[in-house]
């Protein structure tokens, strides 16, 4: 404990609970199941040590909050441990509800500041409880995560060097161990391969708060917080705002408040880690009034990847009516319920979406889509929404726009975060969804305001059309390949950043290529991977407003692939990832009703697996199944459909072959 406290004297850090010659409080608290331990010592620190299973993951993790003024406080006690179980309804959701069980303690100090920990079977949670009547400032949240041994660590470093917390949230994952990690922000969820355990860390219900980075020391994560504004500027361009000085604090407020939960989720297989809920499960809950029926998730053809690349009209495509009415036929011919209107359908440098560029009627295209039975989503910037809110949310909700999709906030401080929930809060009123793009993952805010139905913060599909090719030497040999690998990416994000809820992915990318013959295309891109892995996105993904990404052109040339993506669903009751190693490979299940959705994908290493079908209940089900063809390993546009009826009880299983980049989709419909 005296080498913990001379490490953080040295660096100079005044921890608010800090406290000489007193009384220990020590607590220990269990799981439900009595796996997960965690030990409790509140001394001139609070600090805490997690063993599962009887072995040690993290030793004296330390967590400390620092309020600007306050007089220092006292640990005084330790509650007893209570004992909890709740049933959550989650629309939207990985399942529609599900049933949780936790222990609880709550460490007090003597001047109204406490520490709450939870216990579940699945991880370790705690936040701080606490404030005062009159204004307050933190200058600093003190949270580092202690591992015991030099364990290999998964973390989505900052693309942003010069400023590492202003940035997108869009990055590949470095794995090394922890002692070798770079000193460079990394943003959450980020994950710790501890050999029997992995722990990932995620935080929730960040709510006028800023919100957590990490950055590695040793065999230790320790946080790091955007300061709170003080000064702004826009970029031209998009006139987005974006901080050009800080103040010497991070959080400032007035009130007794509960502040984000830090979380670290403990998986013992790696299938356990997509189905994760802990994300969601504390965070505050729902907040909408009235029915929630207006928030309408599905399938949207959307322009800006296919760089409104149309083919095959008798106008110049681009943004204007026509080429937007053709994009509405299209998504009338295969039933998508919406339409975007990305960048570009008013001027981003004038920063005011209430006007619309001339070269489109609004309200004549809103009402070519209804007489078609589609709905528009607009794209806008978040503090252009921001700035015009009120007014942007009436004129469009009357206009008959069903939602906006808000770009580029690119920030973690807490008025950012301040924002995110007050768009949310008014486009709720005014019964509009939400896609968030270009802003940090999701932290609880999809419980708290259903209506924000996507999250960016993951390296989606728009990265390759810009991913060049490598040529030279890597790690000793000659190489020429994709300087990203998204195949392994693909393989490896639902299993850290699909743990905390829906991605905006944008899948559907028809032209298909090989890791030998990938090249970067704009207006064209082509996608790294097979067909049927394009095609798995759309099942393995959580996302209940999910793109159509390429053009439509392509898709019609390409019905019976396009019919399958347009037949699926995109929310379900439930959820299994039925096999899967991080990096390497996933399996994962789906159920609506009584029929079933099942998609598997590789990295770029071509793989047998086994398809069991004891997930299925009994019955007959009518499957259509979408396989990579022979040639894929070349030819990444090949595939096989094969149609069959599957009776589990006598058809136990089935052999599968993933090509190199490749996957598999299929549906099992239940026959009446």
């Amino acid at each position: 404990m005296s080498s913990i406290m001379n490490r953080y004297m040295l660096c100079g850090i005044s921890l608010m609970l800090s406290l000489a010659s007193m009384a220990q409080v020590k607590g220990t608290l269990s799981s439900p199941n009595g796996k997960l331990v965690v030990q409790i010592n509140a001394d001139d620190m609070l600090t805490y040590s997690i063993t599962d299973n009887g072995r040690t993951l993290m030793t004296d993790n330390i967590a400390a909050l620092e309020f600007s003024g306050s007089a220092k406080g006292k640990f005084k006690s330790i509650s007893k441990n209570k004992h909890f179980q709740e049933s959550i309804s989650a629309p939207l959701y990985k399942l529609t509800s599900f049933t949780n069980e936790y222990n609880q303690l709550i460490v007090k100090t003597n001047n109204g500041l406490s520490v709450e920990f939870r216990a579940y079977d699945s991880g370790i949670a705690y936040r701080w409880v606490g404030g005062a009547k009159s204004p307050w400032t933190i200058n600093n949240e003190v949270a580092e995560f202690n591992f015991a041994e030099d364990y290999t660590a998964y973390l989505p470093y900052s693309t942003n060097e010069k400023s590492p917390k202003a940035m997108a949230f869009q990055a590949t994952y470095d794995v090394a161990p922890l002692s070798e990690s770079k000193d460079l922000d990394a943003f959450l969820p980020a994950c710790v391969d501890c050999g029997t355990a992995k722990i990932t860390l995620l935080e929730t219900d960040v709510e006028n708060y800023p919100g957590m980075f990490v950055k590695g020391s040793g065999t230790s994560l320790r946080a790091s917080f955007a300061p709170y504004p003080k000064t702004f500027d826009y970029y031209p361009w998009r006139m987005q705002k974006y901080v050009t000085a800080e103040e010497d604090f991070i959080a400032k407020g007035e009130g007794i408040r509960s502040f984000p939960w830090r979380v670290m989720v403990v998986t013992h297989d790696d299938t356990e880690m997509p189905t994760n809920t802990l994300a969601y499960s504390l965070a505050s809950d729902n907040r909408i009034q009235g029915n929630t029926d207006w928030i309408k998730p599905g399938k949207v053809a959307w322009d800006w990847w296919n760089d409104w690349s149309l083919s095959g009209v008798d106008f110049v495509a681009g943004i204007n009516q026509e080429t937007y009415k053709h994009y509405i036929d299209f998504a009338a011919e295969n039933k998508l319920k919406y339409i975007i209107l990305d960048e570009g359908w008013y001027d981003p440098k004038s920063g005011d979406m209430l006007t619309v560029i001339p070269e489109l009627d609004l309200p004549a295209l809103v009402k070519y889509a209804e007489s078609k039975g589609v709905s528009i989503i607009l794209w806008t910037v978040f503090n252009v929404l921001d700035k015009q809110l009120d007014a942007a949310c009436e004129k469009y909700a009357k206009l008959g726009i069903k939602g906006f999709k808000v770009d580029f906030l690119d920030r973690y401080d807490q008025e950012g975060v301040e924002m995110i929930y007050r768009i949310a809060d008014r486009c709720a009123q005014h019964h509009l969804m939400l896609d968030y793009h270009g802003i940090f993952a999701p932290q609880g805010i999809q419980r708290t305001y259903p209506n924000v139905v996507n999250f960016e913060a993951v390296f989606g599909m728009e990265e390759v059309k810009w991913t060049a090719r490598f040529k030279g030497t890597r790690n000793g040999s000659q190489v020429d390949e994709p300087e990203k690998d998204m195949p392994l990416y693909d393989v490896t994000f639902p299993f850290v950043r699909g743990m905390v809820g829906s991605v905006d992915f944008t899948p559907g990318g028809f032209r298909n290529a090989s890791h030998a013959d990938f090249q970067p295309v704009y207006s064209n891109p082509m996608t790294m991977g097979t067909r049927c892995h394009q095609l798995a996105h759309y099942i393995v993904h959580e996302s209940p407003l999910t793109m159509l990404a390429d053009n439509p052109a392509i898709y019609r040339k390409e019905q019976e692939c396009t019919d399958f993506i347009t037949s699926l669903p995109t929310t379900f009751e439930e959820m299994r990832c039925l096999q899967g190693e991080m990096g390497k490979y996933i399996v994962m299940t789906r159920r609506q009703g009584d029929d079933w959705y099942v998609a598997g994908e590789t990295n770029w290493e071509g793989r047998n697996v086994e398809l069991n079908f004891d997930f299925l209940p009994e019955g007959q089900y009518d499957v259509k199944m979408f396989i990579d063809g022979t040639n894929a390993d070349k030819t990444a546009t090949d595939y096989v459909v094969r149609n069959f009826t599957l009776n589990p009880s006598t058809q136990r299983s089935l052999q599968l072959h993933m090509a190199s980049g490749g996957g598999f989709a299929a549906r099992f419909i239940k026959t009446k």
